[in-house]
């Protein structure tokens, strides 16, 4: 083996990140995924690392064509990431957020070349412990309540992936990480609920909607980019073709478009549309197909792009305002033009214009669908792409730089976070324009050509179409306005209502234990009472009888006796 584990080079780099500064510090930050990017060269596929333990294989290291596919996404967005963070050199807690940044994309990039479960356990409760610190960087009150939310539940899921791996053991005798079958297993069901959580599920989402508005304006950057593909990376490796995926998939494109419209905060708005583009991935991988898992992939690669560069440009616009509401801001095409034109150019990414990344990969999983007979899924994949174009597409870019005037006249930001965002706009535009470069790297056999005259013609007339239906209600006045507003989502179950509901409960316990514990002590000293009048001090039992008294009782107790015996 001619190179290193990756994972190694990206937790050696932390530590030389925590311990340097300056010039140092930022060198190694762009040195690090330079390296390991370097390192993925000399890997060879089929290459593995095995120890044997307690009667299992452990495989902390293997190495495949979805590994290495993943591979290269996770070292590139590192890099962008860090390139985005290099002027927070100057700030407090810098290097905290650096190093754990590190810590974080390695946890990611060991999650994708491992090959059993109990070595992925690890690396998915490291994703979680030091991610969270790119939430708690913020040093608002808030945020750290939403850290902590998010940390128990991410250490909940990779309790479930534990639980799961060794009720598989038991089943089966094997710990791999690979094909598991759901049927009635138990264990598949228990891994799939961990892959699910990080995944962000119907119901069990709103970690995403909750976190990422939280994180740093720079920290929300590198969370887009790891933790829900490295689930999208584990459902393709174990659940290809579960057709309970398509279902879930198909619900998470179209659910989040509702609540996009009506958001405010424009990083939630982006929030709800990474669950929306998350879903066509799901989608895909339920499929099963060899082109709908290259969709799959593909859209997971194009979606840290175009994402990342969406969530830059508002990070960007929170940094030079210190506002990210809809309704606060507008109008800042004025001094931020090279911003809003990188932020126009990830819209279009995300919502598919020919010539653009997402056009290249969504369409594989929609011709998918079509191909394998599931004509219902389809349309809502339609519906979902329309609701892309409304809420990412033209609301971000629309009401962060255009719309009413907001008086605010910040300025550029600095010129590394320029440089990163216009790097993200170029391989949006370069992804999409010449698709066999990405294809070539996709590790599933099949063929597919996007730029036919139907698919071009269908997604031109959607693009159209919608955005004439977003003109035709503003100026019905129909579209729901930017305003300052708390919108209700899963989380109110466990934020407002099992609060409350335990409150309520535990009243009611208490209650009915005390009015049982006054009822059985009222009785407990009643008896005492009682018995304290037979035999305390002044009780009858106490007093002193005469010996002429006490034969006289003797007596009678025997006669009564004798007579029961007898009858």
């Amino acid at each position: 083996m001619g190179s290193v584990p990756p994972v190694l080079i990206f937790f050696v780099g932390a530590l030389i990140v925590a311990v340097t500064k300056g010039h140092v510090r930022r060198g190694v930050l762009l040195a690090i995924p330079v390296v390991g990017a370097l390192n993925l060269l000399g890997l060879e596929i089929g290459e593995t690392i095995e120890i044997e333990m307690l009667g299992y294989t452990l495989v902390p290291f293997k190495v495949d064509r979805l590994a290495m596919m993943f591979g290269y996404l996770f070292h590139l967005a590192a890099f962008l990431g860090n390139l985005f963070a290099l002027h927070l050199e100057k700030e407090e807690g810098a290097g905290v957020q650096h190093t754990s940044a590190m810590l974080y994309a390695g946890s990611a990039i060991g999650a994708v070349y491992t090959g059993d479960l109990i070595s992925l356990f690890v690396f998915w409760e490291l994703l979680a412990l030091t991610s969270v610190f790119l939430i708690w960087a913020r040093k608002t009150e808030r945020s750290f309540r939403v850290g902590f939310r998010y940390l128990v539940i991410h250490v909940l899921s990779g309790v479930l992936l534990l639980s799961g791996a060794l009720m598989l053991a038991h089943e089966t005798g094997s710990i791999a990480f690979g094909p598991i079958e759901l049927g009635g297993s138990m264990a598949g069901w228990v891994i799939l609920l961990a892959f699910g959580i990080k995944a962000a599920f119907p119901l069990v989402h709103n970690w995403i909607t909750e976190a990422y508005p939280e994180g740093t304006p720079t920290g929300t950057v590198f969370l887009s980019a790891f933790t829900t593909k490295v689930a999208v990376f584990a459902l393709v490796r174990t659940f290809a073709g579960a057709d309970v995926l398509i279902y879930v998939g198909v619900t998470m494109t179209c659910f989040p478009i509702f609540y996009a419209v009506i958001e405010n905060d424009l990083r939630r708005v982006l929030s709800y549309s990474m669950i929306n583009q998350i879903g066509f991935m799901v989608t895909g991988v339920g499929l099963g197909t060899a082109l709908a898992l290259n969709g799959a992939v593909a859209h997971a690669f194009a979606d840290v792009i175009f994402k990342g560069l969406l969530f830059m440009t508002m990070g960007s616009v929170l940094k030079m305002t210190g506002r990210i509401n809809g309704s606060d801001l507008g109008g800042l095409y004025k001094t931020m033009p090279i911003t809003a034109t990188l932020c126009v150019i990830g819209a279009m990414a995300i919502s598919a214009f020919p010539l653009f990344s997402a056009f290249i990969t969504k369409s594989m999983v929609m011709t998918a669908a079509l191909e394998e007979g599931h004509l219902w899924v389809w349309p809502f994949l339609l519906f979902a792409s329309a609701g892309v174009l409304e809420h990412a597409g033209i609301k971000i870019p629309f009401f962060a730089f255009f719309g009413h005037d907001s008086g605010i006249r910040a300025k550029e930001p600095p010129k590394n976070m320029l440089a990163a965002m216009m790097i993200g706009a170029v391989l949006c535009v370069v992804i999409g324009s010449f698709p066999s470069l990405l294809y070539s790297l996709l590790p599933f056999e099949a063929e597919y050509h996007p730029y036919d005259v139907t698919h071009v013609v269908t997604q031109l007339q959607l693009l159209l179409f919608g955005a004439l239906a977003v003109v035709w209600l503003m100026k019905r006045g129909l579209y729901p306005p930017e305003i300052p507003s708390l919108n209700i989502d899963a989380e109110w179950t466990y934020r407002w209502l099992a609060p409350r509901l335990i409150r309520s409960v535990g009243g009611a316990v208490a209650r009915a234990d005390s009015a049982v514990r006054s009822k059985v002590l009222g009785v407990v000293w009643g008896a005492v009472r009682g018995a304290q009048r037979g035999a305390g001090p002044q009780g009858i039992l106490a007093r002193t009888w005469p010996t002429g008294s006490m034969i006289m009782w003797v007596t009678i107790l025997l006669a009564a006796y004798l007579l029961v015996f007898y009858f």
